[in-house]
C-alpha cells in the first residue's frame, strides 16, 4: 500500500489542530482561575468595584440558606460593611471549560465577624458558572450548600 503526502495533510493537519484546541482550553482554564482567585480576593476584602467588574449584569447569586440576589444586591450586601471576613479559602478547585462557560467548583472555608464582634463560620460546596463575554470571563450564577 502506497501513501502519498495528500493522504497524510489531513490526519496531520488534524492532529495539529486538536493540539492548538487543547491549549486553548487550558489557556482558558488559566484566565478563569485568576478570575475566581480575583473574586475571591474582593469578597475578602469587600471590593465592590472588583466584584462590579467580574460578574455578569444577568448575576444570580444563591446562597446556601437559599437566598437569591441579582448583581446589584450581591455586592450592595457583600460590600455594606456590616460584616468582615477574617479568613475566607475556596479549597479544592476544579474548573471545566465547555467553550464559552466555564464549571467551577470548590470548598469554601470562611470566618466572618459583625460589627457588634459575633464570629460565625460557614463550610460550603460552591458552584459557580462563567461566561466569557467578549476577553473576560463573568460569573453568571452561583449556588453553595452547607456541608
Amino acid at each position: 500500500m502506497n501513501i502519498d503526502r495528500r493522504q497524510l495533510a489531513l490526519p496531520v493537519l488534524a492532529i495539529g489542530l486538536l493540539g492548538a484546541v487543547r491549549a486553548f482550553a487550558a489557556a482558558d482554564e488559566d484566565a478563569v482561575a485568576k478570575s475566581v482567585e480575583a473574586f475571591r480576593a474582593a469578597q475578602f476584602a469587600a471590593d465592590a468595584k472588583t466584584l462590579d467588574a467580574l460578574c455578569a449584569a444577568e448575576l444570580s447569586y444563591s446562597h446556601s440558606d437559599a437566598r437569591i440576589e441579582d448583581k446589584a444586591t450581591f455586592i450592595a450586601n457583600a460590600t455594606d460593611g456590616k460584616s468582615k471576613w477574617l479568613s475566607l479559602a475556596y479549597q479544592d478547585v476544579s474548573i471545566r471549560v465547555v467553550g464559552p462557560a466555564a464549571i467551577v467548583r470548590f470548598h469554601w472555608v470562611g470566618e466572618s465577624e459583625t460589627a457588634d464582634g459575633k464570629k460565625s463560620a460557614s463550610n460550603l460546596h460552591v458552584l459557580m458558572n462563567w461566561q466569557k463575554q467578549g476577553a473576560d470571563w463573568k460569573l453568571l450564577s452561583r449556588a453553595s450548600t452547607k456541608l
